[in-house]
């Protein structure tokens, strides 16, 4: 069955265009609680179900539509008010609830929102019940009776629960005493929730981003756009700068010296410091993480395999090889032994506790990892799939990767949500991918247009 409505991680669109909108959003609660009700998966007892926000103003109206919905189904309803994502996974899981649903459009800007799901271990809904809602969206709503109606109460802890779960994925023997920390919340979920984390754990922090008003989610701050925590790290002169997303399940960081880490050098941090104490069995990335992470785990003896782009793709090739560790560059950090989901606060408090259990600094433990130069380019051409197929298309990307031999790769893939293809060359000599990217790029124009 043909997906109308969810992508690889729930409905996401710009508000007010259909199916952002508040009614298609009543009718998902609905659906969602006629799903849950009759799927099995509960004993006789009403469903009961969780919905947390990120800092959109556009939240509170979609908050009040799911409730709405699930409520008219028979399902009980908790309300958490603003927490990040990983938050939302973590008290599913914690309150043995059947589902939890997160308002949020992750890292884009406050004109978007949309929904997310997580199951009652804490991970995404499989593709199974995802196509089960799709089909109940398609049936009218029949409100259940007064006396089957479903109930809304507000979890007041919520914040409380999910700081000590956060504290409690970093070792009790260590504390961040004596470190200057910036933290970035990207005026977004993890706002009144990551400072006191650290806080908590005995570092000197320094927030920002953590004043949002409904409309400055991700502006000019945030994972997205960490140049305002770089310049605060080198202000402050402070030991490392955290920067999250909006909805909290991403990660970037600033070393000492105001250098960006992205996702793949803070996964290898926490990876090669684990490995340490207890052989890693594997590590997934994705399509798009850099070969240097390949070739350094591969000096370590680490198995390593990618999966399409997305940390849910990531997510499930780790479970079907049984591994702990994955992750995204764009900064999504998997560890299966810390959360059930990526969590940009469970996640930098993973890199902390390799850096005091090693005594280096950010940069020192990211050196032994140099990045390959990279060159993305992206071509708006008609039906991008086909013109991949091509022999002559397939000639060029073949010619291109003998010219730089197992020392990079190249990488052409259509894009999933536009009609551009994406033509991506990455090796050691930063001249040579340049050329190489631009060379195969024009290859690609001039087929297109011989077409």
């Amino acid at each position: 069955m043909a997906r109308h409505y969810f992508g690889t991680d729930g409905v996401r669109g710009r508000v007010g265009v259909y199916p952002i909108v508040p009614e298609f959003m009543m009718r998902l609660g609905f659906a969602v609680g006629e799903v849950l009700a009759g799927s099995g998966r509960v004993r006789a007892e009403r469903p009961r179900v969780l919905i947390g926000k990120d800092t959109r103003v556009s939240g509170y109206m979609f908050e009040a539509a799911l409730e709405c919905g699930l409520s008219a189904a028979g399902v009980d309803v908790l309300l958490c008010g603003p927490l990040p994502t990983p938050g939302v996974a973590y008290l599913t899981r914690a309150l043995r609830l059947q589902a939890g649903i997160v308002i949020s459009a992750s890292h884009n800007a406050f004109e978007d929102n949309g929904v997310k799901f997580f199951g009652a271990h804490g991970g995404k809904l499989d593709d199974a019940l995802e196509q089960s809602i799709e089909q109940a969206l398609e049936q009218p709503m029949q409100c259940r009776t007064s006396r089957e109606l479903g109930k809304a109460r507000r979890i007041d802890d919520a914040q409380g629960r999910y700081i000590e779960f956060c504290k409690s994925t970093f070792p009790s023997a260590l504390d961040l005493r004596g470190m200057r920390i910036v933290i970035d919340s990207a005026n977004g979920a993890a706002y009144h929730i990551a400072p006191k984390v650290l806080h908590e754990l005995g570092a000197e922090v320094i927030a920002m981003g953590d004043r949002p008003d409904g409309f400055n989610i991700n502006e000019a701050c945030g994972a997205t756009a960490p140049q305002a925590l770089r310049e605060r790290v080198l202000a402050d002169k402070a030991d490392l700068g955290i920067a999250l997303d909006g909805d909290g399940d991403r990660l970037i960081m600033v070393d000492g010296n105001g250098v960006l880490r992205d996702g793949d050098e803070l996964l290898h941090v926490i990876v090669r410091e684990r490995h340490q104490h207890e052989p890693v069995r594997g590590v997934a990335g994705t399509l798009m993480t850099n070969f240097a992470l390949e070739r350094v785990l591969a000096d370590l003896s680490i198995p390593f395999e990618r999966a399409k782009v997305g940390d849910r793709y990531v997510l499930e090739l780790m479970q079907q090889r049984g591994w702990l560790f994955g992750g995204e560059n764009s900064g999504h950090i998997i560890c299966l032994d810390r959360h059930s989901t990526g969590d940009g606060i469970v996640s930098a408090l993973q890199v902390l506790a390799a850096l005091s259990r090693s005594g280096q600094t950010l940069a020192q433990a990211c050196a032994p990892l140099r990045l390959y130069p990279q060159k993305l380019v992206n071509l708006r051409v008609d039906r991008p799939a086909e013109l991949l197929a091509r022999p002559r298309v397939l000639a060029a990307r073949d010619a291109a990767q003998t010219q730089l031999g197992t020392s990079g790769r190249i990488l052409l893939r259509p894009s999933g949500t536009e009609p551009v293809l994406r033509v991506m060359v990455e090796g050691e000599d930063a001249a040579q991918v340049s050329a190489l990217a631009e060379s195969l790029a024009n290859a690609l124009r001039e087929e297109s247009k011989a077409a």
